[in-house]
């Protein structure tokens, strides 16, 4: 059983769980097999007609795309073996930087088929031989379009660009809360678009409240509180001050006379290459170059063909080996930063940092890691001359950062 980011705390609660593995992870092992079966007919289709049909051309392209087919057996590979083990207690953080270690490694492979190409492409450019248009062309269409197909599979049926994020959102906030006052019904929100979190309260007809009638005030899981005054701005009211880090909260205070109490409550997910699964990743990058070359092969090809430019097939290779080379690096810059442990999401741990020191308590270490895809462990060490906080107090209030799956903490009690 695959463990997701929403699993994470009720699985936990019954007991610690080292299960660090990406959202859609059984999905996308099942998608990466049928783009290697996909791969391995139209390889094999294109050798034995070649051999069959006396086409070099053909031979070629089959065995050009056992390539890729051998990167994706690596991906579907890393997806399988990480999932088997998930919960093997040899690996102390869990299985899921394995899609990481894949993809770096493809991302290496990836380069060397750029500078083959890219040497090969040289080569033709100063020493031209002659090129078949008749089977070049329909071969580079037929294995364009099979590297379209692939893309599809491996993005489920949605297309999957080689840079798409599956990131969330900085923060995840209740509904907006209605209050029904005697005069008609208003709605409190946090508003933190573009802007530092305040206060929001508006009424549903869109008719002016008074700020006078109004009081806010936020009681703290600590027992911490503060009164904000709110101010004026036409078609609805604001907070003067913003609001502090973390808004998990209670809201109470009065509209026109009436007494309210609302709960804000707040999450916060990994942002952007703390969320991605790499394994993936390699595999859609390893196909779509592929697909990239096929287009400049095409182009390349028909136009030597309309207009005797011969040179024009060898520049489209140095050009597609420029564009691979680029994804290759940045796909090893990405799995090696995560696999040396590198800060994968510098805002959370930001806001984390935030969350602990923002009742003059004070951090003495931070670490924060990535162990899977949307999976983040932590060691926090704090400071603190609360005699009553330990740790599960300082768990409590990073319990709203979902993606942090594991998480170490130090309380270090001072006068």
């Amino acid at each position: 059983m695959l463990q997701t980011l929403e699993q994470r705390d009720a699985e936990q609660s019954a007991g610690h769980s080292h299960v660090f593995l990406g959202d859609g992870h059984a999905a996308s092992e099942r998608r990466t097999w049928a783009v290697i079966w996909l791969c391995g007919a139209m390889m094999a289709l294109e050798i034995v007609g070649g051999l069959a049909f006396g086409s070099i051309a053909l031979v070629a392209d089959g065995m050009h795309m056992s390539t890729h087919a051998g990167a994706l057996l690596l991906a579907a590979l890393a997806y399988r073996y990480s999932r088997r083990h998930a919960h093997d207690a040899r690996f102390t953080f869990g299985t899921g930087k394995l899609g990481d270690l894949a993809g770096f490694t493809s991302a290496i492979i990836l380069a060397m088929i750029a500078l083959l190409i890219g040497y090969e492409s040289l080569s033709r450019l100063f020493a031209p031989v002659p090129i078949h248009f008749a089977e070049a062309i329909p071969i580079a269409v037929l294995g364009l379009a099979v590297n379209v197909g692939s893309v599809w599979l491996l993005g489920g049926g949605h297309g999957h660009g080689h840079g798409h994020e599956h990131g969330h959102g900085e923060h995840g906030h209740d509904e907006e809360h209605r209050i029904q006052a005697a005069d008609g019904a208003l709605v409190l929100s946090v508003f933190e678009d573009g802007v530092p979190p305040v206060f929001r309260l508006r009424r549903e007809d869109g008719s002016p409240v008074s700020p006078t009638s109004v009081t806010v005030e936020t009681i703290r899981p600590y027992g911490a509180r503060q009164v904000f005054a709110m101010a004026d701005r036409g078609a609805y009211l604001e907070s003067v001050e913003d609001i502090p880090e973390p808004h998990a909260f209670t809201a109470s205070g009065k509209v026109a006379g009436i007494a309210y109490t609302v709960e804000f409550e707040e999450h916060e997910h990994a942002h952007g290459k703390a969320h991605r699964d790499n394994n993936m990743r390699a595999a859609v990058v390893h196909v779509m170059a592929d697909a990239a070359v096929s287009v400049l092969v095409i182009v390349g090809l028909v136009l030597a063909r309309l207009f005797g430019w011969l040179w024009m097939d060898p520049l489209a290779g140095i050009v597609g080996a420029c564009v691979i080379a680029s994804w290759a690096y940045g796909l090893v810059r990405d799995t090696g930063a995560i696999l040396l442990d590198m800060n994968p999401d510098s805002r959370m741990t930001e806001s984390v940092r935030a969350a602990i020191e923002g009742d003059g308590d004070r951090l003495t270490d931070l670490h924060v890691w990535r162990l899977g895809p949307g999976h983040l462990g932590a060691i926090v060490a704090v400071a603190t001359a609360t005699s009553s906080r330990g740790a599960a107090f300082y768990r409590q209030r990073l319990a709203r950062f979902r993606s942090l799956s594991h998480v170490t903490i130090e309380v270090e009690h001072r006068a």
